[in-house]
């Protein structure tokens, strides 16, 4: 990302670029980015195209029409699946070939999703151009962001509030600014963003209302455990997604559980099983109100719920919330 950005300061632009990775935010950022550092105002001569049914010979026509009273023909193409499994069949491979002596006047924008390292037309941005992954930020990243736009607006949050946000929120960057134009206008005549503001306003990740339901059924609270599973189909989850989400937090709970017993801190937790350190202090505390055979059954028990569900014995609905009085029984 460093280079990309010296690309941009700098107007030393490559021919071709490829943006990939998981941060579907950054990813867009920096598409439109360099669409303006390439273009500007210029809407003549710069094109996008999306979807899998681009066919790669009408890139390579227009890449080789020469722009209209400009420097620069510029091509936008994003999720074409020429650079995941397959994609040089459908058309990479021949990009790849293209990419090699393309018209000087050209510049192309790959944004991708699906990206197999090993195919011939990533290998050939690789040796054109430039590729850059947004990979899923880390904490101190996010918390330096999110405290960025917070300070621009005016306004300010303490470290514990905002490790609340963030287990609100999640990281996924598009979500972060979404809930934080919420919390702005919730919160417009004063400066300061309290935990009940961000429970006021913030949406709460249906990973987390699996997560306080999977602490109910711990504590035996039925009811409450109950009354989530419900409120995740009064906003239309479908009930084998969530079966799926309660196996695996059961799955990392007991990943926590065993890593904790032999006598690994939270530093370990989180490499080990991809938790943000900021989460793993609750999955400890939330594992040591289960014994380790118990999750292991628990597991079982979501395996058997689901063939229920194949083999026609049980409705989705009625196999989850049988599994979930079956575990929070008292």
């Amino acid at each position: 990302m460093k280079l990309l950005n010296e690309d941009i300061k700098t107007g030393q632009l490559k021919q071709v670029y490829l943006l990939c990775g998981e941060e579907d935010y950054l990813r867009r950022q920096y598409r439109d980015r360099l669409r303006q550092a390439l273009a500007g105002q210029d809407t003549m001569n710069c094109h996008y195209f999306e979807g899998k049914n681009i066919v790669a010979g009408e890139l390579i026509d227009l890449a080789e029409t020469l722009p209209f009273l400009a420097e620069r023909r510029v091509i936008v193409v994003e999720n074409s699946g020429f650079f995941g499994k397959g994609g040089d069949a459908k058309g990479g491979g021949v990009l790849a070939e293209y990419l090699k002596n393309m018209a000087e006047t050209a510049y192309m924008v790959f944004v991708e999703t699906e990206v197999d390292k090993r195919s011939r037309i990533f290998k050939a941005v690789k040796e054109k151009g430039r590729v850059t992954e947004f990979t899923v930020q880390d904490e101190a990243t996010l918390t330096k962001w999110i405290l960025g736009m917070i300070g621009r607006e005016g306004k300010k949050i303490t470290g514990r509030d905002l490790q609340h946000f963030l287990e609100k929120t999640g990281t996924d960057m598009e979500n972060i600014c979404r809930e934080l134009e919420k919390l702005f206008c919730y919160t417009l005549e004063r400066d300061v963003i309290t935990a009940a503001d961000i429970d006021a306003v913030c949406t709460q990740r249906i990973s987390n209302r699996i997560f306080e339901m999977i602490g109910a059924v711990a504590e035996k609270n039925q009811k409450k455990a109950l009354d989530l599973y419900y409120d995740l189909l009064s906003l239309k989850e479908p009930p084998m997604k969530i079966l799926s989400m309660i196996a695996r937090e059961f799955n990392l709970l007991l990943q926590v559980k065993e890593l904790r017993g032999k006598g690994n801190d939270n530093r370990v937790i989180s490499e080990k099983t991809e938790l943000r350190p900021f989460l793993v202090g609750k999955y400890v505390s939330r594992a040591s109100g289960f014994g380790r055979e118990q999750l292991k059954q628990a597991l079982v028990s979501c395996a058997e719920a689901e063939e229920a569900v194949k083999t026609g014995k049980l409705s989705d609905v009625m196999s989850v919330e049988l599994l979930i009085i079956k575990y929070s029984a008292g």
